[in-house]
């Protein structure tokens, strides 16, 4: 979910433009009436997605603002303001509560889904650092770092009680991984499906790696013959992982077994609507992908939209 971002003034411009234009009527070509493509703000720049019920979140890598939009209705609304920081991936607790990773601002937010409010902010790294996906555990939030080869984890307590601002750790990854110099490093985050480990994907190799929560200890999960070039997102469904490949404009769907040590590719899903999707999550019997449109200039009356595809 790496991206360049913008200048400050077109950030501004973009704030005040989500503050006061409404997404444009979704396209309703999907099963059962609702929508296949979920319209988003002009010049919202998503990224990130998590989805809780009928509700899709999105995050802005542009200005930081969430967008809510009722994906049986494809209505949406900006209901957390712009920070001036990115929001790239996103994850939504049972509690209703919305983690979200900060990119180059190094940081994390849990907001309040009720209402949009930060209840709590972190700060775990300083430049160069990109704070990109996240996971979620019961007992922790595990935060993948695209420039450092780590992972910020922050603890979680009993019932869910969130850690005071300095309570995260800073989990050195070992072993098979290898931070490579240029390009994206680790990105998308999953659990394994035995909920033993975790699963990062590194962009820049196209390597799927199994990660030790406790220790930072990798190795690398065979897939024979197949690498996930441009892996960005990552989503577990039972034993069934989709990597969205985002230059590529395609997910691979992978096998697992249960210790996600090794799997097998089982296909590919493309889409005609699909403009750089960066990360999916799952919800009403399908997956949704934002569009992020990176190979697109981005401007203040750019559009942006995220694709309903069938799960496979």
């Amino acid at each position: 979910m790496h991206s360049h971002l913008r200048t400050a003034l077109s950030a501004a411009l973009t704030a005040t433009l989500l503050a006061t234009v409404a997404a444009a009527p979704a396209e309703a070509h999907g099963r059962g009436g609702k929508p296949g493509v979920i319209a988003l703000p002009d010049g919202f720049q998503p990224e990130g997605i998590a989805t809780a019920g009928r509700y899709a979140y999105f995050g802005s890598r542009a200005t930081g603002a969430i967008y809510r939009a009722d994906l049986l209705d494809g209505d949406g609304r900006v209901f957390s303001p712009a920070t001036g920081t990115p929001s790239l991936g996103l994850k939504v607790d049972r509690r209703g509560r919305l983690f979200v990773a900060g990119g180059a601002a190094g940081d994390a937010r849990v907001i309040d889904t009720r209402n949009g409010r930060v209840l709590a902010r972190y700060q775990f790294a300083a430049a160069p650092t990109f704070v990109n996906d996240v996971v979620l555990t019961e007992r922790a939030a595990y935060f993948t770092d695209s420039n450092k080869p780590v992972l910020h984890r922050l603890p979680l307590g009993r019932h869910g009680a969130l850690p005071p601002a300095d309570g995260f750790t800073t989990i050195p990854l070992t072993g098979a991984f290898q931070q490579v110099g240029t390009g994206v490093n680790a990105n998308g985050i999953v659990r394994t499906p035995d909920g033993r480990a975790l699963l990062i994907v590194q962009s820049n190799t196209g390597t799927l790696f199994r990660v030790d929560p406790l220790t930072g200890a990798t190795t690398a999960v065979d897939v024979p013959g197949h690498t996930f070039t441009n892996g960005d997102g990552l989503l577990l469904d039972g034993r069934k992982l989709y990597v969205v490949q985002n230059r590529l404009n395609q997910v691979a769907v992978v096998a697992l077994n249960r210790s996600g040590t090794a799997g097998r590719l089982t296909g590919t899903i493309t889409d005609p609507d699909f403009d750089v999707p960066t990360t999916v999550a799952k919800a009403l019997g399908r997956l949704y992908l934002p569009n992020a449109r990176f190979t697109t200039t981005p401007t203040p009356t750019t559009g942006y939209d995220a694709v309903a595809v069938s799960a496979r």
